[in-house]
């Protein structure tokens, strides 16, 4: 009772939605937002970003994989959960998640990487030994027909594939922020731009993430950063960060100029209890901060060096902004209470399963995933291969 100030009524006081509801939406932006700039190259004919396609798609998959885990620890019974799948409910946001996310999963993102990488699986299932040789026949799924009319149909396959999969990524993500929105009693949720915002927001931070993914592996296997490639993408992350923050900032002004009964609560929470989460972390630092480092370089000539460097201080930066968003939205919407009398307060634990440390494990967890991928289905171009066996090779 330290924590609460005011007036609560007693099921308020205790947060029922903690940390991993708050790492289940970002989770899931990063699997959106790594998809639409895969879909950049194939859709949109972007051949700039195309050094990072196959790598986007493998970081949508590894975050993809983890994007459930956050809720079903969340559970008090997560062996309950796959009821959803044989007693479905129409009329529930949340229980259509399963649907959806299974859609996305196996007849979306996989089938699409699973085209694209079919040449690749065929030569490796004939070209390794072993375990590995038995791993890739199975991933063949028995088709080894790699003639150039059999490439062709994937490709034609692929570019329906990744067309349905945009508004599935929309949808994944969206519905998050309908949830959300949908709430008529929370006034911080309920807003028609909500699901508009966690859409843009999850574009960006996927964005930045395979951006970050990028330059990091290139470091790491010491090839050359393709600069083309990260200066357009880094563009496309100026531009749709852009259009997100104008979005929250129309939703703020929209809530300062309609004034409802709920306006004096909401103040004094931006102005206390969410303030350096909100305007510190969210704003300034998160979204000001990289937003003035991308409009710099696009504006001015600077040397390689210094735009790898903004890059990757923008790209982080970006992370902490859209974090701080969700986790304003979930843990600030439950802060005050439905009288408007009385706030609360959240304390995180640390080793309990909704504690820091399992957030810390389920956030890097998809890396570990993704750097597995990584081994298994090399995203690299083919020039890229043909230099590391190069240099693999033993000299004579």
């Amino acid at each position: 009772m330290s924590g609460v100030e005011g007036y609560m009524y007693p099921n308020e006081i205790t947060l029922y939605w903690s940390v991993l509801i708050v790492l289940y939406p970002y989770i899931t932006g990063l699997v959106a937002g790594a998809f639409i700039l895969a879909s950049l190259v194939r859709i949109f004919n972007v051949k700039a970003v195309a050094p990072t396609y196959r790598l986007a798609l493998l970081t949508a998959l590894a975050f993809l994989i983890v994007a459930p885990l956050p809720l079903m620890f969340h559970l008090g019974h997560p062996e309950r959960s796959p009821e959803m799948y044989f007693t479905p409910h129409a009329t529930s946001a949340m229980a259509m998640f399963g649907y959806v996310y299974m859609w996305y999963l196996m007849a979306v993102l996989v089938f699409e990487i699973w085209l694209d990488y079919r040449r690749d699986i065929v030569h490796l299932s004939q070209s390794t030994t072993g375990l590995k040789r038995l791993l890739y026949r199975v991933m063949t799924l028995g088709s080894d027909n790699v003639s150039p009319h059999a490439l062709a149909i994937d490709h034609k396959v692929g570019w329906i594939v990744t067309l349905v999969g945009i508004p599935s990524a929309f949808i994944l993500h969206g519905y998050v922020g309908f949830i959300f929105g949908s709430l008529k009693s929370n006034p911080w949720w309920n807003s028609p731009l909500m699901p508009v915002v966690f859409i843009f927001s999850a574009m960006v931070s996927g964005i930045a993430a395979v951006l970050l993914i990028y330059m990091f592996t290139a470091k790491m296997r010491k090839m050359p950063i393709d600069m083309p490639c990260v200066d357009t993408t880094a563009m496309y992350l100026f531009y749709i960060f852009i259009l997100d923050f104008s979005l929250e900032m129309l939703d703020l002004i929209h809530r300062v100029y309609e004034a409802d009964e709920s306006f004096r609560t909401l103040n004094f929470m931006v102005h206390t209890k969410l303030y350096f989460s909100q305007i510190v972390l969210q704003i300034c630092i998160g979204t000001l901060v990289p937003l003035l480092l991308l409009a710099i370089v696009q504006v001015t000539n600077l040397p390689a060096i210094i735009r790898k460097r903004i890059y990757v201080i923008s790209g982080c930066l970006v992370q902490v902004a859209v974090f701080s968003m969700r986790w304003n939205v979930v843990i600030g919407g439950q802060l005050f209470s439905k009288s408007f009398l009385g706030y609360t307060t959240y304390k995180m634990a640390l080793v309990t399963k909704e504690g820091l440390l399992m957030a810390i494990f389920l956030t890097l967890l998809p890396l570990a995933i993704l750097w597995v991928l990584l081994k298994l289905l090399p995203p690299w171009p083919d020039k890229e291969l043909a230099y590391i066996e190069a240099a693999a090779a033993p000299t004579t």
